[in-house]
This record gives C-alpha cells, structure tokens and sequence, in this order.
C-alpha cells in the first residue's frame, strides 16, 4: 500500500513530498533513514533551454523531526541537468538546509523556538 502525498505531506516537508520520490527507507533501534531522489522534471524556469539530465549533486543528509521518538534523517538526491547549447550546468535551487545546520528549516526553528523557554 503506498502512502498518500496528504498523509506524507503531515509527516514529511512538503517540498519533498511533491518534488521527490521515496526510493528506499530503513527503520534502526534509534533512526530512521528516508532516501529521495528528485523528480526528472526539467526546472519550469529553465523551460526555453534545451536541458538532458547530468546525474545527481551528491547526496544531502538532514536531520527533520523525530518520529515516535525515533531521529528522522533524511538522504536527498538532487538533479543535475545541462544545456546542451551552452554546455552550462543548471539546477533548482531547493532550500531544503536551514542556514548554519544539517537540519530542515521547519525544525530548525522548532529548536530555536523551544531553546529560548
């Protein structure tokens, strides 16, 4: 049975939920690992280049809320695309990091929030 995006979008950030897919998850004692890799949809900025896929940036590893008292690591994937005009290197720009942390935003401000009581 596959999760639905609105049941996901509860737990998950919901940039990943739309932008990428779960390839894999594994659950530990004390962690539990997401891996996404993101969509191969050409950026819709970028639509006017001729853009072929590139690979991937390597892989990004975050930390979001725990779960049932579980740590919530993420593993994300990003695309690499290239025009084939110009031979540059495009891809989207995700905020995905708070600024100065491995942590998504949303968390990150959990933690800021709760440390100031």
């Amino acid at each position: 049975m596959e999760l639905s995006k609105d049941l996901l979008s509860l737990l998950l950030p919901e940039l990943l939920v739309n932008h990428f897919e779960i390839t894999d998850y594994r659950i530990e004692s004390k962690d539990i690992h997401i891996n996404f890799v993101e969509n191969k949809i050409t950026p819709k900025e970028e639509v006017n280049r001729n853009l072929v896929g590139k690979g991937f940036h390597e892989e990004l590893t975050i930390q979001d809320f725990p779960l049932r008292g579980k740590s919530v690591f993420l593993h994300i994937k990003r695309r690499r695309w290239r025009d084939k005009q110009t031979g540059e290197a495009v891809h989207r720009n995700w905020n995905l990091v708070a600024q100065g942390s491995r942590m998504t935003i949303d968390f990150a401000v959990f933690l800021k929030a709760i440390s100031s009581y």
